[in-house]
């Protein structure tokens, strides 16, 4: 039976960013289906106890910092700390994402590029045309993607992640979650690789 791992994340997320490139190749590596679900984190913070950035502790703030620094190394990515356009509305990319898969193709290329975008490069995703750009060089008829991106039918599916991520104690983004056992965070890829090599019984209570 292929192994199913359900993908919450946003592309304005640091940690989603940094844990990326490994969780797409752990997954390959074991043939699991990632399911893709963008969320949008204003709207689950309130229901799950999290705070936006701006307005948690400044010891928080803080060691936030240290850990970017920390996994920047580990990872062998590039990250700018205090990135120019951060936050901001992540919509048009995540609901990308969406079409991308609702049209039968791999999203896993232009997400790179759009966290790529975010904290390597200082390019505005909530710009349409940085989002066409992306598009474009993951190899993707852009204006198609766009315009499915920007349906009532995308919108939907895109609020209902939201909704989905509380019902179900998403918290935060990256989660990967397997046969119904949570993984939140990017540090958690290494258990999540146990798993999927161990075969063993989900830990859903």
């Amino acid at each position: 039976m292929t192994p199913r791992i359900e993908y919450f994340f946003t592309s304005v997320s640091p940690w989603s960013y940094l844990g990326h490139d490994a969780f797409v190749s752990i997954a390959g590596k074991h043939g699991a289906e990632i399911v893709y679900k963008p969320v949008n984190l204003g709207k689950v913070f309130p229901e799950t106890g999290g705070l936006p950035l701006a307005k948690r502790a400044p010891a928080r703030q803080k060691y936030r910092i240290f850990e970017l620094k920390r996994w920047r190394e580990k990872r062998g990515l590039p990250i700018n700390i205090q990135p120019a356009h951060f936050p901001t509305d992540p919509t048009l990319a995540d609901c990308s994402v969406l079409a991308i898969a609702a049209a039968g193709k791999d999203p896993a290329g232009f997400l790179a590029g759009a966290y790529r975008a975010v904290w390597a490069e200082d390019r505005e995703i909530a710009d349409e045309s940085v989002v066409t750009a992306l598009l474009a060089d993951a190899g993707h008829d852009a204006q198609a993607i766009l315009d499915a991106a920007k349906s009532d039918e995308i919108g939907t599916v895109y609020e209902a992640n939201a909704r989905e991520a509380v019902e179900r104690s998403v918290f935060g983004a990256p989660t990967y979650i397997l046969n119904g056992e949570p993984f939140w965070g990017q540090d958690r890829i290494d258990l999540l690789a146990d798993a999927l090599a161990s075969g063993r019984d989900p830990y859903t209570d």
